[in-house]
């Protein structure tokens, strides 16, 4: 394992060398050329324990892990700031995988009367001490991506991010997700997003889920 994660660090500490030279020797000639900072030689022994602390899973994961199951999740969403609630029931599923390293889940339930599909898949990053997560379903076309914070006060994972705006053609809009967790049978997920109106943010969707 750690001859495997070495040889994977060295290609890609090769590509990213060979990708510094070429930034440099065509930046001049480009105008959207890439600007990369200075590389930095690493010794092998300090590479190979950063990939070891990178692939390793610890604590964030087994409280991720913690969540695995079926949820049934109460819903409710606002279309615009001040609107009328909209309420539903859904179900998720959730399941760690490789190893424990990522979290996918499955959710299903029905969005105005139509059936509703989506799937995320979210991890620990050890490198960059915090949370990711992607989100798709089947009511758009496109990704969103986020990043969060675990607060051990709130007992809460804050994500924030971006996702598509397809109001405005080509344009992105900020997310923001709060994760509590309550205790080990509840937990609730809060989202946010910005009012099509005026652009400020309000609470577009709540779920508070119960562990099945």
């Amino acid at each position: 394992m750690k001859n495997l994660l070495f040889a994977a660090a060295a290609v890609l500490m090769f590509v990213a060398c060979d990708k510094v030279k070429m930034d440099v020797k065509t930046g001049s000639d480009k105008t959207d050329s890439v600007v990369t900072e200075e590389w930095k030689p690493v010794d092998s022994a300090t590479a190979n324990k950063a990939w070891m602390d990178y692939a390793t899973p610890g604590d964030m994961q087994k409280m991720l892990a913690k969540s695995d199951g079926t949820w049934i999740g109460e819903t409710t969403m606002w279309m615009e700031n001040g609107g009328q609630p909209m309420t539903s029931k859904s179900e998720a599923t959730n399941k760690m995988m490789y190893d424990g390293r990522y979290q996918i889940s499955n959710h299903k339930g029905n969005f105005m009367g139509m059936p509703f599909e989506g799937m995320s898949i979210t991890a620990y990053d050890n490198a960059k001490k915090k949370f990711v997560s992607t989100w798709i379903d089947n009511m758009g076309t496109g990704i969103m991506q986020t990043e969060g914070v675990w607060n051990p006060s709130k007992k809460a994972i804050e994500f924030k991010g971006k996702m598509t705006d397809p109001t405005r053609p080509g344009k992105d809009c900020d997310v923001r997700e709060v994760y509590t967790f309550t205790d080990e049978t509840h937990q609730t997920m809060e989202m946010y997003g910005p009012d099509s109106k005026t652009g400020k943010e309000f609470k577009t969707m709540e779920i508070k889920f119960t562990k099945k």
